[in-house]
């Protein structure tokens, strides 16, 4: 998603393109996989006046307008990307924390299984595998 599409985005919902939203969108962008307190560290290098809790407001109307989302990569706070670039599964190892992305193809067996045994649809947009990647096994 470009910085147009955003402001256009917005202004189609009625919400005005402010500063602070421009500034976190740009944060998500750069970031990629960054909680609300990265993010924040981030914004005030160009708007000292921005506090974590007008981040966090900030995020959850962007997650409403589906512009960006969140997962959950280990036992604290979420991290965001932009929702357009949100099409993979995350692999955390957790001996050194790497963080992989990876294609949902490779695990439509289980999402097939989950379906057919179970009847669960899996959203594998917010799926994250915890385990040990090829170096810390």
């Amino acid at each position: 998603m470009t910085e147009t599409s955003w402001h256009e985005e917005l202004r189609s919902r009625g919400y005005r393109v402010t500063p602070q939203r421009q500034l976190v969108l740009e944060a998500v962008k750069e970031l990629e996989h960054a909680t609300p307190e990265d993010i924040c560290v981030r914004v005030r290098e160009t708007a000292r006046g921005v506090n974590i809790s007008t981040v966090y407001r900030t995020l959850e109307l962007l997650e409403e307008l589906g512009m960006v989302t969140h997962t959950h990569l280990g036992h604290g706070a979420p991290t965001y990307h932009l929702a357009a670039e949100a099409d993979h599964v995350h692999l955390v190892c957790r001996g050194c924390g790497e963080v992989t992305e990876i294609r949902p193809e490779l695990v439509q067996s289980l999402v097939t299984t989950l379906d057919t045994e179970l009847g669960f649809d899996t959203d594998v947009h917010h799926l994250t595998v915890f385990g040990r990647c090829r170096a810390c096994k």
